[in-house]
């Protein structure tokens, strides 16, 4: 599901909370990409994939 894709955390900028995860895949063949904000949520089932690929060894950036 997330094959070659890059993820980077998101901050609330008033409380600095962590809020979304910023999912970029890679390019298609004519350069564009998809990307997905997907909500830290346990309710979602996307952020519940998101941490599968984190318990195979995958990493998340750290926010900015």
């Amino acid at each position: 599901m997330f094959k070659d894709c890059t993820m980077k955390y998101y901050k609330d900028k008033m409380t600095g909370e962590k809020v979304s995860i910023k999912v970029v895949y890679p390019d298609n063949s004519d350069g564009s990409h998809r990307e997905l904000s997907v909500p830290i949520s346990n309710d979602n089932t996307d952020y519940q994939n998101i941490l599968q690929w984190v318990a195979d060894g995958n990493t998340i950036q750290e926010a900015d």
